[in-house]
């Protein structure tokens, strides 16, 4: 066992995805990104060399399969791998080393039907992205010192057209939740993360004037849920000291 972990460092899995480059251009000073070279999730060897060699204190896991959402259904094996296994492996290594993991889940696992959802109600997910973001969840929830965030974002600027005006959910954009984030790394469990409550439509509108309506029913590819907001007090509760951290959510 690693006797000696360097408490401050922190790893970032998938430093080159969307969500990644945005901590990047953040420059948090104990943040370090391996590559996949460096650290190949689907290989518990590799995992397990990476902590050894950098003795990170934490690692947080934002590596994985999520778009276009329809590979998930015609390729489940590459979404279990990345996003089951994965996440399985993580875990494993974290649990053996005591290095604490972060992992970054989804609002998809929630139901979607009633809306508000907290952290302790029951999980239904409506897809198979979701549901391999569940089957990583299971595995980080096994142990004690890790923590979920079901995360509700998307990219700056809303680049779409259209969005929808009858779906609910908590949108705020990545570079909020890369703010806030540091904020978060020391809670264990399970916390909610993401804006106010309103439609697509709504979130859109207020940052694309042009934007215009469309009904969910009217796309055909995605079934989407009906309201798949959640209660995000858990957050503001944690984070209340500063409420500056949460102006832009």
């Amino acid at each position: 066992m690693i006797s000696f972990l360097k408490k401050n460092k922190i790893a970032i899995t998938g430093g080159t995805g969307r969500f990644g480059k945005i901590l990047v251009k953040k420059n948090y000073k104990n943040f370090v990104y391996p590559s996949k070279k460096q650290l190949d999730i689907t290989k518990i060897t590799s995992v397990e060399s990476y902590i050894k060699k950098n003795k990170p204190g934490k690692i947080i896991h934002l590596a994985g399969l999520s778009r276009p959402l329809d590979v998930h259904d015609k390729n489940p094996t590459k979404s279990i791998l990345l996003n089951i296994i994965g996440t399985s492996n993580l875990a494993i290594a974290c649990e053996k080393f005591k290095v604490k993991l972060i992992y970054f889940s989804t609002n998809y696992v929630y139901p979607g039907i009633k809306g508000g959802y907290k952290e302790t109600d029951n999980l239904l997910p409506s897809n198979n992205y979701a549901w391999s973001k569940l089957g990583g969840e299971a595995a980080v929830q096994m142990i004690k010192n890790s923590l979920i965030l079901r995360v509700c974002m998307t990219e700056r600027p809303f680049v779409h057209k259209y969005a929808l005006a009858d779906v609910y959910l908590n949108f705020t954009f990545q570079e909020n939740i890369a703010e806030i984030l540091p904020k978060l790394l020391n809670f264990n469990g399970v916390i909610n993360v993401g804006g106010p409550t309103r439609t697509v439509f709504q979130f859109a509108k207020k940052n694309n004037p042009k934007v215009k309506k469309i009904s969910a029913k009217k796309v055909k590819k995605i079934q989407y849920k009906k309201n798949m907001s959640m209660n995000i007090g858990k957050l503001k509760n944690l984070i209340k000291s500063n409420k500056n951290l949460l102006k832009n959510l």
